[in-house]
């Protein structure tokens, strides 16, 4: 029963209630595209990374099927490809990922006392991508134009000339698309748990959950971008003759495995973080005391972070790698035992001092110990680099990875849902259906990958079509192809027992497992607002030391209880202290995410089948939709009607100079930096290690162009730096005009540049050099396009009054781009042109 239905509540808080629910509505029908409630956009998530993960699930069916007799004729060479490509692919980048980012999303706002995310169309936009990209992807299934490279597309194998087709086309716009719907909630996620945790939760209070996926979207934020950059690069080279990655032309085909491995790497521990966090969420409510090590295990997670970056070159020891570096990334693969050992004893020593209780949630984290901790000596293993030169691209690899991630995620998470389903559905999940189901998983997956163990040891490479008798891998087959087809009847009894849920389970109590996280304090099935009253936190553990809170928070007795304003709001706090700083008026429901988004689509498309003028129209529509989508922010009526606040109160995050709009610029900016960095790897990459690549005698670029240019930028910078230093006195004399001023000198900025490109006459698709040199210029080009077109809006923003001494936020937001330009662009000046200079032409 939500709040607003229960008849115990007083008029004046039912009233209240009433207000909220009006306010928060989420509109049904066709309207419904337009939500942006992060319950509704984390289930939507959640349910369309299942239904991919049924995707994914059918097609290791049919690579099972395949492998389960020798000399098998049920698919033919090519169709195989495809089908074990898509299926690493599906589960690598539409379910994975995408799942738990729903889960993040859905439940992070309940964990930390907020009502929504700070930036709740980002993440309805990310939705989109997400989907459409999917959609694309999946979609050369049926056209039979699927990949078939693997999921890691390694070139040349993925290039034009060995993969002629769309196939690798596919992959690398979709995956690009999807990527930005990553990106999207990664930088979210992150803004939303530093600055919008409720009253009183310093970082030491918050819930280990909300720590797992801050360091889960912080890696999103700063490893994904390689993933992007490498994508788009090859991309430019099949469709535009670019040879980033052809020795011929200068390239280098293993600067994709670096590409592709920056990020890949650490996208194993993005996705078992938060599956550690749910396990580190579970384990102290089942075993009836707090964690033990609370400290420990944020330092666990932390450090894991950082080292999960270094690690990249252990799936590249057969390509060559130096002895000393080989040595070095060993040594540091084994390395993160140490975290991941730390999480593990304090997981054990918490069952060792509480008092388990065997329930089905509880059931699915032992499975997780087990299997996980297998996976993890497996994994020591290949850190050893004679071992894994044995090893290397056989079943025992295949083996390792399905043990670390199923048994790293899938548990946890399949533990997550039977534990948060009573929040969901207000209706507690069946035992018995759910064990069965359980064992029938739990047993299906050993039974399939443990084994594979063996024929990985007995030399059956990972991407083998079929096999003769002779080699002697017809027993260990066919027992692997037995146990994936048990492991789906588990999944289909899984599938039936949460659909039976919904109509036939018992009602839930309040809090059913007796937890002490703030999400059980909440109406089940959770309204839209979340809480009525946003409560001060003291402990981190408030069920458990205030049982009362639930009754309290739905009668209105804490924070932000009003709603004749018309606004949707939330708390917003002090990064490390969780002191109130703001009040953070959140936008509404709109259809611009989803046009956005669907312009994208079309983008992608367009580029596919090689329409190139109808894809720069596309992008042109999509920017005007993303242009619009950000009028309506700030201090714009339709996202603050009334600007009043209580007395005692914050002032709304608009009438600050340090609202959640300026982190989510310096995050945003950390994934920018991210990719622009991974563009510097590849240029110095090529320049000193790629044998044919070509440095001219002299820079093709014009100093005095490129110097112009940056002193364009730099007096733009310093003349909006002065405005905001003004706006920061509470004087916002000149404003506007300050604003129109520093938008010309952004064009001035793009003007030069597109000199220094046309003077340059570079040929790009005759040497890397040239062709690295135009896309690193275009990156310049586009930021300071985006510079002046920001400045232009603002100029006309001031004139209608949504930006001034009374709203101030905006213009630092914007500075915060500036500022990254100014960086970026006299450190690529240093880069491509200064040091060639001085070190001389010669490669």
């Amino acid at each position: 029963m939500s709040d607003t239905k229960d008849a115990t509540l007083p008029p004046g808080i039912r009233r209240l209630h009433e207000g909220m629910a009006r306010v928060w509505a989420n509109p049904s029908g066709l309207g419904a595209l337009t939500v942006v409630n992060h319950t509704s956009v984390g289930l939507r998530f959640m349910v369309t990374g299942a239904v991919f993960f049924l995707i994914g699930g059918l097609l290791a069916m049919l690579i099972r099927t395949q492998l389960a007799f020798p000399g098998n004729a049920f698919m033919s060479h090519e169709t195989y490809n495809q089908v074990f490509s898509m299926h690493g692919t599906v589960m690598m980048f539409l379910f994975a990922i995408p799942i738990l980012e729903g889960v993040a999303i859905y439940m992070i706002p309940k964990m930390i006392g907020a009502r929504d995310l700070v930036c709740p169309r980002l993440s309805a936009f990310g939705y989109f991508c997400y989907l459409f990209g999917g959609i694309i992807l999946t979609s050369s299934l049926v056209l039979e134009m699927a990949p078939s490279s693997g999921w890691f597309m390694y070139t040349p194998l993925s290039s034009g000339e060995y993969s002629p087709g769309l196939g690798s086309d596919f992959w690398l716009l979709g995956i690009t698309f999807v990527e930005i719907s990553a990106l999207s909630a990664g930088v979210e996620l992150v803004v939303s748990i530093l600055r919008t945790r409720t009253e009183g939760m310093a970082l030491h209070k918050m819930p280990l959950f909300a720590w797992y996926i801050l360091a889960m979207a912080l890696m999103i934020v700063v490893g994904f971008p390689p993933l992007i950059l490498g994508s788009v690069l090859l991309e430019l080279e099949r469709a535009a003759g670019m040879p980033f990655f052809d020795v011929a032309g200068g390239g280098d085909p293993v600067l994709w495995a670096h590409l592709f491995w920056l990020f890949g790497h650490p996208e194993v521990y993005i996705i078992f973080l938060p599956g550690a966090g749910i396990v580190s969420t579970l384990l102290p409510v089942f075993a009836r005391r707090p964690i033990v090590g609370y400290g420990w295990v944020v330092a666990a997670i932390v450090i894991m972070g950082f080292i999960s970056f270094g690690l990249w070159v252990h799936h590249m020891f057969t390509l060559g790698i130096p002895q000393l570096a080989l040595a070095f990334f060993s040594a540091a693969s084994m390395l993160v035992a140490i975290p991941t050992g730390i999480q593990i004893f304090v997981w054990l020593a918490t069952l060792w001092l509480g008092r388990p209780v065997m329930s089905l949630p509880m059931l699915w984290i032992v499975g997780f110990l087990v299997i996980f901790v297998l996976g993890g000596l497996t994994g020591v293993m290949l850190a050893l680099v004679p071992f894994n030169w044995q090893v290397h691209d056989t079943h025992f690899v295949v083996a390792h990875m399905h043990y670390v991630l199923v048994g790293g995620m899938l548990f946890p998470l399949l533990a997550g849902l039977y534990y948060w389903l009573p929040l969901v559905s207000g209706r507690m999940p069946s035992e018995r259906l759910g064990k069965w189901s359980f064992w029938l998983i739990f047993l299906g997956f050993n039974v399939t990958f443990l084994v594979m163990h063996w024929t990985g040891l007995l030399g059956m490479r990972r991407r083998v079509f079929t096999y003769d008798s002779a080699m002697g891998w017809d027993i260990y087959n066919l027992i692997s192809s037995v146990g994936g087809f048990m492991m789906s009847a588990g999944v289909a009894l899984l599938i039936l027992d949460i659909t039976l849920h919904f109509r036939f389970g018992r009602k839930a109590p309040q809090n059913p497992w007796n937890a002490g996280t703030l999400e059980w304090a909440m109406p089940k099935p959770p309204t839209p607002y979340n809480f009525v009253s946003l409560p001060r936190l003291e402990t981190r553990h408030p069920l458990w030391d205030d049982p009362e809170l639930p009754r309290t928070i739905a009668a209105g007795k804490h924070g932000l209880n009003t709603i004749e304003h018309g606004r949707r709001e939330t708390w917003g706090s002090d990064a490390l202290t969780g002191k109130l700083r703001e009040v953070v008026h959140l936008p509404t429901n709109s259809w611009w995410p989803f046009f956005a988004a669907l312009a994208l689509a079309v983008v992608c498309i367009c580029l596919l089948v090689k329409l190139y003028p109808l894809a720069g129209v596309a992008t042109l529509v999509a920017v005007v939709f993303l242009l619009r989508w950000s009028w309506e922010n700030g201090a714009h009526p339709k996202a603050a009607p009334d600007a009043t606040v209580a007395p005692g109160q914050p002032p709304l995050h608009s009438r600050t100079m340090n609202g959640p709009g300026v982190w989510t610029m310096s995050v945003s900016h950390l994934a920018n930096g991210s990719l622009y960095l991974s563009l510097l790897f590849g240029w110095f990459y090529l320049w000193t290690v790629a044998p044919e690549w070509q440095m001219p005698e002299t820079s093709p670029l014009s100093l005095p162009l490129l110097a112009g240019a940056g002193l364009a930028l730099t007096l733009g910078t310093a003349w909006l730096a002065k405005l905001v230093r003004r706006l920061r006195g509470h004087s916002d004399s000149g404003l506007g005009g300050g604003m129109y001023l520093v938008a010309g000198l952004g064009a001035l900025q793009s003007a030069l540049l597109g000199l220094v490109i046309w003077r340059a006459e570079l040929a790009p698709s005759e040497t890397a050099h040239d062709a690295t040199l135009l896309v690193a210029l275009a990156y310049v080009l586009i930021h300071a396009l985006l510079g002046a077109l920001l400045c232009l809006l603002q100029g006309l923003r001031v004139g209608y009054g949504f930006v001034g001494a009374e709203a101030p936020l905006e213009p630092v937001v914007v500075l915060r781009l500036w500022y990254y330009n100014l960086i970026v662009y006299w450190s690529l000046f240093v880069a491509v042109w200064v040091m060639p200079t001085l070190l001389g032409g010669a490669s």
